[in-house]
């Protein structure tokens, strides 16, 4: 049988492979993919012009991802996802759900200003899919999660 046949892997394997592995043995990864996926937030806001749900929408959708826009308003956005781009190695290495935060939370900054991210649930946490809520102003009843400011923030975020 020739190698080629043996070796179940294409690009996009090798590709999530290769940012998954680092995680296993890493938390500290996170402090690396984090700032890199604000960047690609930042790169992919900037020739997006239309809300952040649905520029995230938009891409999720061409990296495959199942991404729902579950409510918009008020305030906050909620988003789900049943299946990860980055495949079932994801699950156990919750630093990987930091490329989710930093996206999701660059992309509404840049629209809003200001965004605080909170996965709530995740499918590296073992969960069904992952739920991704956006409060888009600071409040006094902010939960946990990730706080982005746009790039016209005067103030620390």
């Amino acid at each position: 049988m020739p190698v080629e046949a043996a070796v179940p892997v294409n690009g996009e394997v090798f590709m999530g492979r290769l940012l998954v592995e680092p995680a296993a043995s890493l938390e500290e990864a996170a402090g690396r993919i984090g700032p890199a996926a604000q960047r690609m937030g930042g790169a992919l806001g900037a020739h997006c012009p239309r809300g952040p749900e649905r520029t995230a929408a938009a891409l999720y959708r061409g990296i495959d991802g199942d991404l729902r826009l579950l409510s918009c308003g008020g305030g906050r956005i909620v988003l789900a996802n049943r299946s990860c781009p980055l495949g079932e190695g994801v699950r156990g290495r919750e630093a990987l759900c930091t490329l989710t935060s930093g996206l999701a939370g660059d992309l509404a900054a840049r629209h809003t200003g200001y965004a605080r991210v909170d996965l709530t649930e995740t499918i590296a946490r073992g969960r069904p899919r992952r739920l991704t809520e956006i409060s888009l102003r600071p409040g006094p009843d902010d939960g946990p999660g990730e706080e982005y400011c746009g790039p016209e923030a005067d103030g620390p975020c």
